[in-house]
C-alpha cells in the first residue's frame, strides 16, 4: 500500500505516448520531489503535429501507455497532468492596475491585481490555458517580484497569458475520456519540460529550452527568472525521416531505424568513408548506405530548424540576451551531434536537458530527453498537490475534493513555478 500521495503524467506526442505514475515526497510543500513508480511508453496512433486528428486511435495510445504504467506501479489512477502543445498556442501580455487603501499591500491585493490582468476578453474559440505574473509595479517602482508588505498606493502587474484552441483542447479531454481516465489540468508541454530540465540560475540569466519533438519544434525563452516568449516551429523529427525516405529511397520503417541507431546531425563528426548494411527485403538484395550522405540529409534539415528558432529568438527581442544558452530537449535531443551543430547555428553554450533532479525510485527509466516533458508533468503536478495540500488515494488517483474542483481552484496560476 502506498501511503505517498500520487500523481499521474500523460505527455501525447505525436510519435510517442507516455504515461508516468510517480509519489510525492520530500519536503512538503516547499521542495516536494518524486518517487517513479511506473512508466508506460507506447507509438502515438491519431495525432498530427500534437493535434488530435482520429479520436478512436489517439484514444487507444493513452489507453496502452496508461495501461503499461499501471501494471508496472500497481496504482490505479483516473485523473491525470495531460501536455498540450501545437501551433494553436498563442501567448500575450496583459496588464492591471488596482488602488491601495490599505497601511502596506496584502496577498489579497496582489490577487485583486493579478485577476485584472487576467480579465482580458478571450475568443469564443479559444480558451485560457495559463496566467503567468511577470513582474509587478508599486507606484513608480518597478521590476517587483513580490510586493506584498510594501507600501504604496497604486499596484500594476504585467501578466503572460497563454490561451490554446478551444477544439484541439476538446478533442484532447475526449480521446482520455474515451480512455476511462479524467483530465485534472492541461499543462503547456515546453512550460512542463522547462519544470523538469532548467535551473534556475539558466531561468535568470536568460536561456532557450528547444524542445525537439517528431510533429513540431517548440521554443520557451526564460530571462530575469520569467517565461518571457512562447514559439512552435512547424517542423519536427518527422520532417528528417521523410527527407531520408526521398534522399535515400528507402521505406519509411528503414528510415526511422537507421536514424535511431546510426542517425547524426554533424557532418564533422562522421567518417566519410563509413558504409551502414542494410537487410535484404522484398525485391532489394543487400544494399549498402553512406553514412556521410544520410548525416548530410539530417544536418541540412536540422539546420534548417534551428534557423528557424534563431529568428524567432531574434524577432522576440532576446538576441544576446541568452547567457544561460540553450537546452535541447525532446526525442530529437538524443540524436548525435545535435549540441554541436545548435553551438554553430545559434553562438551559444548548448546542454542536452535530461530529467534526473527531484527524482527517486526507477528514475533510471525516465534519464532520456525524451521523458522531460512527462517527468515535468508530474512535477507540476507535485506542486499543485503540495500548494493545496491534496491527498491522492491509491485506488482513484483523486484528491478529497474531486477533480473539478481541485482543478478550479488551482487553475492557470503558475507564478510558484515561472
Amino acid at each position: 500500500m502506498i501511503s505517498e500521495p500520487v500523481v499521474v503524467a500523460l505527455d501525447i506526442g505525436t510519435a510517442y505516448t507516455t504515461a508516468l505514475v510517480a509519489a510525492v515526497h520530500g519536503d512538503l510543500p516547499r521542495a516536494p520531489r518524486l518517487k517513479v513508480l511506473g512508466l508506460g511508453h507506447t507509438r502515438t496512433m491519431g495525432l498530427r503535429r500534437g493535434v488530435v486528428s482520429d479520436i478512436e486511435e489517439a484514444t487507444r495510445s493513452i489507453r496502452a501507455a496508461v495501461e503499461e504504467a499501471v501494471r508496472v506501479s500497481g496504482v490505479a489512477p483516473d485523473a491525470m497532468y495531460v501536455g498540450i502543445a501545437g501551433e494553436h498556442v498563442r501567448a500575450v501580455g496583459s496588464s492591471g492596475v488596482v488602488a491601495i487603501s490599505g497601511d502596506e499591500i496584502t496577498r489579497a491585493d496582489v490577487d485583486r491585481v493579478n485577476d485584472v490582468a487576467r480579465a482580458m476578453a478571450i475568443p469564443q474559440d479559444r480558451e485560457l490555458l495559463h496566467a503567468i505574473p511577470q513582474e509587478y509595479r508599486v507606484d513608480k517602482a518597478d521590476g517587483i517580484r513580490d510586493p506584498v508588505g510594501m507600501i504604496g498606493t497604486r499596484l500594476e502587474t504585467e501578466m503572460y497569458l497563454v490561451t490554446i484552441g478551444s477544439s484541439p483542447a476538446m478533442n484532447l479531454r475526449k480521446a482520455i475520456e474515451r480512455a476511462g481516465y479524467k483530465t485534472r489540468e492541461l499543462v503547456l508541454e515546453s512550460l512542463a519540460s522547462a519544470l523538469s530540465v532548467l535551473t534556475d540560475e539558466e531561468k535568470e540569466l536568460g536561456v532557450v529550452l528547444v524542445e525537439l519533438g517528431a510533429g513540431t519544434t517548440d521554443l520557451a525563452i526564460f530571462h530575469e527568472g520569467k517565461i518571457r516568449h512562447l514559439g512552435t516551429i512547424a517542423f519536427g523529427g518527422n520532417n528528417v525521416t521523410s527527407d531520408l525516405v526521398q534522399g535515400l529511397g528507402i521505406t519509411q520503417n528503414d528510415a526511422e531505424q537507421l536514424k535511431e541507431v546510426y542517425g547524426c546531425a554533424y557532418e564533422p563528426l562522421v567518417d566519410p568513408e563509413q558504409v551502414i548494411a542494410m537487410p535484404a527485403s522484398g525485391s532489394h538484395g543487400e544494399r549498402h548506405l553512406s553514412r556521410e550522405l544520410m548525416t548530410h540529409i539530417i544536418h541540412q534539415r536540422m539546420d534548417e530548424i534551428f534557423d528557424k528558432v534563431q529568428r524567432e529568438i531574434q524577432n522576440a527581442g532576446f538576441n544576446g540576451k541568452l547567457n544561460g544558452g540553450l537546452v535541447l530537449t525532446g526525442g530529437g535531443a538524443s540524436l548525435e551531434g545535435i549540441s554541436e551543430l545548435a553551438a554553430d547555428v545559434f553562438g551559444l553554450g548548448v546542454r542536452v536537458g535530461v530529467p534526473g533532479v527531484k527524482l527517486d525510485g526507477l528514475s533510471e527509466s525516465v534519464s532520456e530527453p525524451r521523458f522531460a516533458t512527462v517527468t515535468g508533468l508530474a512535477l507540476y503536478g507535485a506542486h499543485r498537490l503540495a500548494q493545496s495540500g491534496g491527498i491522492v488515494t491509491r485506488r482513484t488517483g483523486l484528491s478529497g475534493g474531486g477533480v473539478d474542483k481541485f482543478a478550479n481552484k488551482v487553475k492557470t496560476w503558475f507564478q510558484d513555478f515561472f
